[in-house]
């Protein structure tokens, strides 16, 4: 059953990469909110959070922001050393920090399960600090648990796709405690939806939230 579920998950891998990012548009913008971080103190009561690192934040943004039950996702950095760091910083990959995404979502809509699932089918969890081009820990496989209950389902369902032998190759996923998120630069925030006509949009992205769209429309924001 899980082979079936997850027989699509290779197909979303592979897609060029975002490493080609324009530096020199993006210097023109701000940081967003430099010194502020986010912790699980400033999630609502009735809110969960979570955090994962899928590689490129702009590709794997766009698909998580149309999830039923999703409030809020916003792109940047976990799991370094240094604080508050800048995208040049963690594209230097002296800092640690993997580029990430930060999930605020209403536990009576989704479930954490339901995230993984999506977690697992929309990036590829077996090529080590590596998503298609883009090389390097920032573009790391990783669940940032917020809790023990988090980190045994995260767990679990590594080993029974390990087991399923839903992936050719063993996953590489790391599982690491949640500490401290920073938010990315202005610029990365909801870029699909504010670049969708650039070209890496186009050709990059587009392609993979069009395929999540069909594997998971039953459980997208109805519009």
């Amino acid at each position: 059953m899980l082979k079936v579920l997850f027989i699509s998950a290779i197909s979303f891998a592979g897609l060029s990469s975002c490493a080609q990012k324009n530096n020199s548009e993006n210097k023109k913008n701000s940081k967003m909110n430099a010194s502020t971080s986010l912790s699980n103190s400033s999630t609502p009561l009735t809110m969960d959070t979570a955090t994962f690192g899928t590689g490129c934040f702009w590709c794997t943004e766009a698909i998580f922001q149309q999830l039923e039950g999703v409030e809020k996702v916003t792109s940047g950095y976990s799991g370094g050393t240094v604080p508050n760091p800048t995208y040049e910083q963690v594209c230097s990959k002296t800092t640690g920090h993997a580029e990430c995404l930060n999930i605020l979502y209403d536990p009576k809509k989704i479930s954490f399960d339901e995230l993984l699932e999506v977690f697992w089918q929309t990036h590829d969890p077996t090529t080590l600090n590596r998503q298609g081009a883009d090389v390097g820990t920032q573009y790391r496989s990783v669940v940032f648990y917020h809790n023990e209950e988090q980190r045994a389902k995260t767990a679990k369902y590594k080993a029974a796709l390990d087991k399923s032998g839903a992936f050719d190759n063993p996953i590489v996923t790391t599982l690491e405690p949640f500490k401290v998120f920073y938010p990315a630069e202005e610029y990365h925030q909801n870029y699909y939806l504010n670049n969708g006509g650039q070209g890496y949009c186009q050709f990059v992205i587009r392609p993979k939230v069009e395929k999540f769209e069909k594997v998971f429309k039953n459980k997208l924001k109805k519009h």
